[in-house]
C-alpha cells in the first residue's frame, strides 16, 4: 500500500484554508439579501473577506481549526491500521505547518499534546466498500459550534414535541433559538433522527458532508429540510447573532432505526466555516474535491 501521508497533509490544508464553493456561494447570496449597511451585511462582508484571504494566503479560515473528523472508505485488503497511522502523522505535519492549531488536550492532565495526537484523536471512521479505490472525506468541526450542538429525547412535553417529524421540527428550532449567535451563525445543521445516543450524534455530523444544493432522496425529509431552513431564518438571529435574515445556510436530515423505547434527535450545529474536503485514490492517481 502506498504511503498517503503527504496526500493527507494536502487534504488537511485544503479543508483548513479553502471554504467549499457551495458554502462561499451561500454566504454571498446571504450578503445580497441583507439590508444595506446593516450589522448583518457588515458581518457577512467580513466573513467573505476572511474566506478570500485564507484561500490566497493558504492560512486557516478560523483560529479554531477544529476537531479533524475523517470518513474513510477503503476496499478489501487495505490495512486500516496503516491508513490510521498515516493520518495521524499527517495531522502532526499539518500542525507544524500551522494548517491546524494544536487542539488535542488530555482530559485528565489538561496537557496539550502539541501535534493534534491523542486518545482517539483525530476522529476516524473506517467503512469497507466494494470499489477499488480509497475515498477520504474530512470535516474540521470547531469547538464553538460543537458547544451549541445538542440532543433531544422525544417526547418533549416542554416543547409539545411528539415522536414524529413535527416533534423533530420543534426541537430543532429550539436548538437554533438557544444557540443564538454562539455557534458563529449563519450555520448549517446536521440532524439525525433515531439510533442510540452515540450513533445518533455520529449520524448528525455525517450529514454535514452533504453539499448544500443536494436534495434528500426521502421526500418527507426533503420537505422538512426546506421548512427548517425557512423557519430558522425567520427567527431573526442573523449572522453572528447581530440580527438579520440569514441564520441558517443549510439543513440536512438523516435517520437511523431505533429501539421502541427511544426516540433521539441529534443536532450537529456547524458554523459558517463548514470546512470539508475530500480525496480519491485510484491506483497512483490522487484527486481532491
Amino acid at each position: 500500500m502506498q504511503d498517503l501521508t503527504d496526500a493527507f497533509v494536502e487534504l488537511i490544508r485544503r479543508a483548513a484554508t479553502q471554504l467549499p464553493a457551495d458554502m462561499e456561494q451561500a454566504l454571498r447570496k446571504a450578503q445580497a439579501r441583507e439590508d444595506p449597511s446593516s450589522a448583518a451585511e457588515g458581518a457577512l462582508n467580513t466573513i467573505i473577506r476572511n474566506v478570500e484571504m485564507a484561500r490566497q494566503n493558504s492560512t486557516p479560515i478560523c483560529q479554531d481549526t477544529g476537531t479533524p473528523i475523517f470518513e474513510i472508505h477503503y476496499p478489501v485488503g487495505i490495512s486500516t491500521r496503516k491508513l490510521a497511522d498515516q493520518i495521524r502523522r499527517a495531522c502532526a505535519i499539518a500542525t507544524e505547518h500551522a494548517y491546524l492549531r494544536p487542539n488535542a488536550v488530555d482530559s485528565l492532565t489538561g496537557k496539550n499534546s502539541g501535534d493534534n495526537s491523542g486518545i482517539d484523536y483525530p476522529t476516524m471512521h473506517f467503512n469497507e466498500w466494494d470499489e477499488d479505490g480509497i475515498k477520504v472525506e474530512l470535516l474540521l468541526k470547531g469547538g464553538g459550534c460543537e458547544n451549541v450542538s445538542t440532543q433531544y429525547k422525544l417526547p418533549n412535553t416542554e416543547l409539545g414535541a411528539g415522536r414524529d417529524l413535527e416533534g423533530v421540527r420543534r426541537v430543532v428550532l429550539d436548538a437554533v433559538d438557544k444557540a443564538q449567535g454562539l455557534g458563529c451563525a449563519p450555520g448549517v445543521l446536521g440532524i439525525a433522527v433515531g439510533g442510540d445516543r452515540g450513533s445518533s450524534y455520529v449520524k448528525s455530523k455525517q450529514q454535514l458532508f452533504r453539499p448544500l444544493e443536494d436534495t434528500n432522496p426521502e421526500p418527507q425529509l426533503a420537505e422538512l429540510e426546506d421548512r427548517l431552513l425557512e423557519e430558522g431564518n425567520e427567527l431573526g438571529i442573523g449572522p453572528m447573532g447581530f440580527g438579520g435574515k440569514t441564520t441558517l445556510l443549510g439543513v440536512k436530515v438523516g435517520t437511523l432505526h431505533r429501539l421502541p423505547a427511544s426516540y433521539f434527535v441529534s443536532v450537529a450545529y456547524m458554523c459558517w466555516a463548514n470546512r470539508r474536503a475530500s480525496m480519491r485514490v485510484q491506483g497512483e492517481e490522487i484527486t481532491y474535491a
